[in-house]
């Protein structure tokens, strides 16, 4: 087995941290990363930004350092951000821009179609979207022209699957994580993704699983594991990830 994990968060308080709708967030740095995955033959992954960073890239840019070249940043900018400043993220290891619809701290959706389209044609990053997919059909349309899409978590919520799956149909990608914060048959949703779209699910920890009902356990690779065979499995765990980022 090998893994790619595609949605980790590192939180290093010598950077700056923003209370977010009246949570902190623990810390969290590299080291903690490295220690509670050592079992897991984590070959490469993306560190996401969370609500609570903001637009601070300095902390992304020293893990990202830390962690070497097969690991990538997701990260959050305001639209006004300069074309050079997203030139110079793109050449340290960022691969892809983050809307945190769901928690906020990052660009708002009113900014998706024209700042999704102006990353990925500056730089040819896809962007991500933390949100429930119950709230997906007001912005179907905007995201169904967009060039490159994923969503985080598999969209919290079983009555968002059925837009979610629509979505997938159009080539959007869906992460496979945060079991322990969704709303959904998890079995029933990884089934129903896989099955319109194999290159679409991407396995991730969501170490350390902030906010969430319980954190990331070994149970969940095991369940991706009994309800596929071996190709599929790597595809979810790995390669699907590792072609989407690294493309």
């Amino acid at each position: 087995m090998r893994v790619f994990d595609a949605h980790f968060h590192i939180i290093d308080f010598d950077f700056p941290i923003i209370e977010n709708q009246g949570y902190m967030p623990p810390s969290y740095v590299v080291e903690d990363y490295q220690k509670e995955t050592e079992n897991l033959n984590v070959l490469g992954g993306a560190i996401v930004s969370g609500s609570f960073q903001g637009f601070d890239q300095a902390y992304l840019l020293k893990a990202l350092k830390q962690m070497g070249p097969a690991f990538c940043g997701v990260t959050q900018l305001p639209f006004t951000v300069k074309d050079e400043e997203i030139i110079d993220l793109n050449k340290n290891g960022v691969k892809a821009l983050r809307f945190n619809i769901k928690r906020g701290g990052s660009e708002d959706l009113s900014k998706l179609d024209y700042f999704a389209r102006r990353v990925h044609d500056l730089v040819g990053w896809h962007s991500e979207l933390y949100i429930d997919a119950k709230e997906l059909p007001e912005i179907t349309p905007t995201i169904e022209k967009l060039p490159a899409i994923s969503i985080d978590h598999l969209g919290l919520s079983e009555e968002g699957l059925p837009h979610l799956v629509k979505l997938v149909d159009k080539g959007v990608h869906v992460k496979a994580t945060g079991f322990g914060r969704v709303e959904l048959n998890i079995e029933h949703a990884l089934k129903s993704i896989y099955d319109v779209n194999p290159d679409a699910l991407m396995f991730g920890t969501d170490l350390p699983s902030t906010r969430a009902k319980r954190p990331f356990e070994q149970a969940d690779i095991e369940l991706i594991q009994q309800l596929f065979d071996e190709q599929a499995t790597d595809k979810i765990l790995y390669e699907n990830a590792v072609k989407w980022y690294f493309k």
